[in-house]
């Protein structure tokens, strides 16, 4: 198998039938399977995933039991992949098919292991804007990312490195931060970006909040670092003011306002205190989780497979 192209589904009905159909267009002459995730859709576009595996044989429709999010969805189709490239591309029509070849001559030209999609110009909300800024810059300093480099949705990956990533065993996959573990063998492509044509992104505030904590937490030991050099410069400073009441205590001519300055004291150190252990239990919950047995997935039905697949 050449390419596989996985792609993630959620309350796109309107759009994932003519991404199909124009997907088969573009990669016609290549050997390709489709691998169409869909991660708990409250509209019919389960139906339609059922129907375009039936329709064409290179394609293969999983419904998840419930939404279990988009990273868990692509680890799902990256589970089941068997093309010696991966192409990962979102469901609303925002990214041309024919921009896959584009990837995918970039990693064989470069021998590169990935290569993520660059626009040019960013058709997306505002709101989705900031969330990938803030994203990006996060793991810039947490997984050692390069600065230049954009992590989009959109990318393609080889296939020794989707063998890494779907060893991955927790509930809480960040495909990006599996990647930079296996490899830093990595690039980017401009490809068009396209204006969405129906519907709206599911990308929620609270989406946001707990890909932002996923990355903060689950893929690096940055925070612990920043936290105890945090304590420990509080540590250095209360040493030091300690000294300075010592000499102040000994001086006849200087007058302390004591309460005040223990007050303060109390309220900074149970702030900090309280914010330690906020962090410390974001690492037991997550390790907890992840050692609880909660699967990244659950498959409710698979269609569009034969029994050479199966095998």
């Amino acid at each position: 198998m050449e390419l596989t192209v996985v792609i993630p589904v959620y309350n796109s009905e309107q759009t994932i039938g003519p991404l199909i159909d124009r997907l088969h267009d573009c990669l016609s002459t290549r050997l390709l399977e489709v691998i169409l995730v869909n991660d708990g859709s409250a509209d019919r576009s389960g139906l339609v995933c059922d129907q375009l595996a039936g329709k064409y044989p290179t394609v293969r429709a999983i419904t998840l039991r419930r939404n279990f999010g988009e990273f868990n969805a692509v680890l799902c189709g990256l589970t089941y992949a068997r093309g010696a490239y991966t192409a990962i591309i979102d469901d609303d029509f925002q990214n041309p098919p024919e921009a896959i070849l584009t990837l995918l001559d970039a990693a064989v030209v470069g021998q590169y292991d990935v290569v993520y999609s660059r626009y040019a110009q960013k058709q997306h909300h505002w709101f989705r804007n900031l969330g990938s800024w803030l994203v990006n810059t996060l793991t810039t300093a947490s997984l050692g990312k390069p600065r230049d480099l954009y992590l989009s949705s959109f990318k393609l990956i080889r296939r020794e490195v989707v063998d890494e990533i779907v060893r991955y065993q927790g509930p809480y996959p960040y495909i990006d931060g599996l990647i930079f573990r296996v490899t830093r063998h990595v690039t980017s492509v401009v490809v068009p970006h396209m204006a969405r044509s129906e519907g709206q992104s599911g990308y929620t505030t609270r989406k946001l909040v707990g890909l932002f904590l996923n990355v903060f937490i689950g893929y690096s030991l940055w925070p612990i670092r920043l936290f105890t050099g945090f304590g420990l410069g509080l540590t250095l400073l209360a040493g030091l003011l300690g000294l300075v009441l010592l000499i102040a205590g000994l001086s006849r001519d200087a007058g302390v306002a004591g309460w005040v300055l223990v007050g303060w004291m109390v309220l900074l150190g149970l702030g900090v205190q309280l914010l330690f252990l906020g962090v410390l239990g974001e690492y037991l919950g997550k390790l907890f989780m992840s050692q609880s047995g909660l699967p990244a997935f659950v498959i409710r039905s698979d269609s569009g497979v034969d029994e050479r697949r199966k095998t």
